[in-house]
C-alpha cells in the first residue's frame, strides 16, 4: 500500500481519552493491574526492583541540586502525568518515532493488538522536552518510571536536544530491540488495521495516532509519515 499524498494541512483538533491520570501511577496500583489483569505472552510486567534499579542506574550521574529535562514525542506531549517546571519545543538527531511496538493491552487486545510509539534508530524528531525541577526529580522520576518503564520495551537514555534555549540533556525513552514485542518496521498495511482496528481500557490505538500528529502540528511538522499513516487509518474507518 503506497503513502498517499497527506491532507496535513487540514486543522485537527485533539481527541479527548482517558488515558493514565498521575493517581494511577502508583506501586499499589502496579500491583493490582499485575494482579487482576490477564497479562498476554511476551507483555512482562517488571517488578519494582528492576524498574528502581534502572532509574538509579539512568540518574547515577545526576548531581543533587540540578534539573533535568525529558524529552517527550507521544502521548508524554499531552499527557506526561509528571509535574514540570518548563516545557520547551525541541529536536534530537540519530532517533525517529515509529510505531514500532507491539500492545495487546491498554490502546489493543490479544486478539488485535495495537502499536505503540518508540523512537527507533536513525533520522531526526521532533517533540518537547519538560524540566523537571531538582527538588522533585526523584518523585517525578519515579511516577516516569511507573509510567514508561511498567514492562520491558523500552530503554531508557540520554539525548542532545536542540532548543531555542540551546541545547539540552534529555531524558528519553527509545525502543529496546531485543524485546518480543519489537516488530521494527511493518508493512503499511499492517500498520494501518492494526491501528485502525486496535481497541483497548486506555481508549483506541487510532486515536494515539491522531493526538500525536496533532501535537506534531503544534511543533510545526507536517505533511510527514505519520500524517499519512492518519490518512489511511481514517480512510480505513470509513471504509470498514
Amino acid at each position: 500500500m503506497p503513502m498517499p499524498a497527506s491532507r496535513g494541512n487540514q486543522k485537527r483538533r485533539a481527541v479527548a481519552e482517558e488515558g493514565f491520570r498521575r493517581e494511577d501511577f502508583t506501586e499499589a496500583r502496579i500491583e493490582e493491574i499485575r494482579n487482576s489483569m490477564p497479562i498476554p505472552a511476551g507483555f512482562e510486567i517488571l517488578d519494582r526492583e528492576t524498574r528502581e534499579a534502572s532509574r538509579q542506574a539512568v540518574l547515577a550521574d545526576v548531581k543533587n541540586g540540578k534539573s533535568i529535562w525529558v524529552f517527550g514525542y507521544g502521548s508524554l506531549m499531552w499527557n506526561p502525568a509528571f509535574h514540570f517546571a518548563e516545557r520547551l519545543p525541541g529536536t534530537i538527531h540519530g532517533w525517529h518515532r515509529s510505531f514500532c511496538l507491539s500492545m495487546p493491552v491498554g490502546r489493543g487486545s490479544v486478539e488485535q493488538p495495537g502499536l505503540m510509539l518508540a523512537l527507533d534508530r536513525g533520522g531526526s524528531c521532533r517533540g518537547f522536552a519538560f524540566r523537571i525541577e531538582p527538588e522533585k526529580v526523584q518523585s517525578e522520576t519515579q511516577i516516569l518510571w511507573r509510567r514508561e518503564m511498567i514492562a520491558g520495551g523500552y530503554a531508557p537514555r540520554w539525548v542532545r536536544v536542540k532548543s531555542a534555549a540551546g541545547e539540552l540533556h534529555a531524558l528519553t525513552f527509545t525502543v529496546n530491540r531485543s524485546h518480543t514485542r519489537y516488530v521494527g518496521r511493518l508493512p503499511v498495511e499492517t500498520s494501518v488495521r492494526a491501528l485502525a482496528m486496535a481497541v483497548g481500557p486506555m481508549g483506541r490505538a487510532r486515536d494515539y495516532l491522531h493526538n500525536t500528529v496533532v501535537h506534531m502540528d503544534e511543533l510545526g511538522v507536517g505533511d510527514g509519515q505519520l500524517h499519512r499513516l492518519l490518512d489511511l487509518v481514517d480512510s480505513f474507518g470509513c471504509d470498514a
